[in-house]
C-alpha cells in the first residue's frame, strides 16, 4: 500500500491563484465535484462487494483441493504497518533523490505485467461464455519445476486454453493503452483489477487480526497525512495504477479531462478483506442472513462519504482509515453485542485446524520431553 489518501488534486494550483500558477487548472464546478467523488465511491464499492464474494469461493476451492492456505496471523498484522511506514518513507527519499520520470518508467512496466494478469483474471469468466463455439479452442497444461528428480519443486501449474490467451492479448492492449497515454480509464481497470484480486486472495483468519491490522493502519494513515507531507507527496508522483481516479472537469473536458480526485488502493482493499472475512462468518453461521457483511458494507459506504465532506470542510487531504476503520470495526461489534454474538464473532477462524495442529504439534513435543526426562531418569 503505497498510499492511502483522498485529496482534491493539485491543490495549491486549484485554490491558490497566484500569478506563477499560469497554468492553474480552473476550480472544478459543484456538479463535476459531484460527478467525480459519486463515481470514486461506486468503483471503490464495486470490488468490495465482488472481491468479498469471491473469496467465499477461493476458500471453499482451498479447502476442497487440501491445499495449505496462507494467512496473516496477529504478529504479521501488527508488523504491517511498520513494514508499510518503512516502505512509504523509503519510496519518498527515492523521489527526492532520483528523477521521477525515470523512476515511473520502470514501475510503468512492472505493473504493466502484474495488471495484465489481474486484468486478465477478473475478465475469463465473463469473457469466455461471449466467444463463439466456432473458435478453435485447444487446451494446454504448462508445467515448470526445479531440482532435480528426487527433489522437485514445482513452481508453475498453470493449465489454460486458446479463450484464456485470446482474454491476455486483449488485457494487454489494455496495459499497451496504460503504458502509452497513462490514460485514467485504463489506469482505473488496472486498479480496480489489484482491488478485486486482492480481496479476493489476501486472508485474515480471524477477526482479532483484522482488527490489530486496521487499528495499526489507522494510526499509520493518521499519522504520514496529518503528521508529514509525505504521503501526499508520494501519491502525487506515484504514477501507478496504486490508485483510483477520476476528473472532476469530465463534463467541461469529456474523457481529455486532467483535473483529477482520486482514492488509494489501501483505502478499498485493507477495509476489504475485514468485510471479506465477515462475509465467511456470516455464511459459517449457517443462518442463511448476511447481517455482518451488509452492516459493514454500508459502514465502509458511510465512512467514504464521512472522508469526503470532512475533506471539503477542511480543504485539506485526508486519511480516510480515519473514518473508515472505525466504521468497518464499530458498527460489526455494535450488531454482534446486540444480537449477542460477541463471542462467537472473536472465536471464529477461517482455518481453525492450522491452530489445532500447532498445538498437537506443541503437546507431542511435550510429551516426548517428558518421555525423554524419564528414560534418563531410570537410566
Amino acid at each position: 500500500m503505497a498510499e492511502s489518501v483522498t485529496e482534491v488534486p493539485v491543490l495549491n494550483e486549484t485554490f491558490n491563484g497566484t500569478a506563477e500558477n499560469a497554468t492553474a487548472k480552473i476550480p472544478s464546478t459543484p456538479e463535476g465535484m459531484f460527478v467525480a467523488y459519486s463515481s470514486l465511491v461506486i468503483m471503490a464499492l464495486i470490488p468490495i462487494f465482488l472481491g468479498s464474494f469471491r473469496s467465499v469461493r477461493y476458500h471453499k476451492e482451498q479447502k476442497d483441493s487440501g491445499e495449505k492456505p496462507e494467512t496473516m496471523s496477529s504478529k504479521d498484522a501488527a508488523m504491517f504497518p511498520i513494514i508499510a511506514s518503512c516502505t512509504l518513507f523509503g519510496i519518498y527519499i527515492v523521489f527526492q533523490i532520483f528523477s521521477k520520470e525515470y523512476i515511473n518508467m520502470l514501475l510503468a512496466v512492472y505493473f504493466f505485467f502484474l495488471g495484465v494478469l489481474a486484468l486478465a483474471h477478473i475478465l475469463s469468466p465473463i469473457l469466455h461464455p461471449l466467444i463463439p463455439p466456432l473458435f478453435p479452442n485447444q487446451e494446454y497444461h504448462l508445467i515448470f519445476t526445479e531440482g532435480p528428480a528426487e527433489k522437485k519443486e514445482e513452481l508453475v501449474n498453470w493449465k489454460f486454453d486458446r479463450k484464456d490467451l485470446l482474454v491476455l492479448v486483449l488485457c494487454g492492449a489494455v496495459g499497451l493503452w496504460y503504458l502509452i497515454k497513462k490514460h485514467w480509464v485504463a489506469n482505473n481497470l488496472f486498479g480496480l483489477a489489484f482491488a478485486v484480486n486482492g480481496i479476493e486472495f489476501l486472508s485474515l483468519n480471524s477477526i482479532t487480526t483484522g482488527c490489530i491490522l486496521l487499528g495499526g493502519l489507522f494510526i499509520y494513515d493518521v499519522f504520514w497525512v496529518f503528521g508529514t507531507n509525505v504521503m501526499v507527496t508520494v501519491a502525487k508522483s506515484f504514477e501507478a495504477p496504486i490508485k483510483l481516479v477520476f476528473p472532476q472537469d469530465l463534463l467541461e473536458n469529456g474523457l481529455a479531462a486532467n483535473n483529477f480526485a482520486m482514492l488509494g488502493l489501501g483505502d478499498i482493499v485493507i477495509p476489504g478483506i475485514f468485510i471479506a472475512l465477515l462475509l465467511r462468518f456470516d455464511i459459517s453461521q449457517k443462518k442463511g442472513s448476511r447481517v455482518y457483511f451488509y452492516a459493514s458494507f454500508l459502514a465502509y459506504f458511510l465512512g467514504l462519504l464521512l472522508t469526503i465532506l470532512v475533506m471539503h470542510f477542511f480543504k485539506h487531504a485526508q486519511p480516510a482509515l480515519l473514518y473508515l476503520v472505525p466504521a468497518c470495526i464499530g458498527v460489526p461489534v455494535l450488531v454482534a453485542l446486540v444480537r449477542g454474538e460477541i463471542k462467537p464473532l472473536f472465536k471464529y477462524e477461517d482455518n481453525p485446524e492450522e491452530k489445532e495442529k500447532e498445538a498437537d504439534k506443541k503437546v507431542d513435543g511435550k510429551k516426548e520431553t517428558v518421555t525423554e526426562k524419564k528414560a534418563k531418569k531410570e537410566k
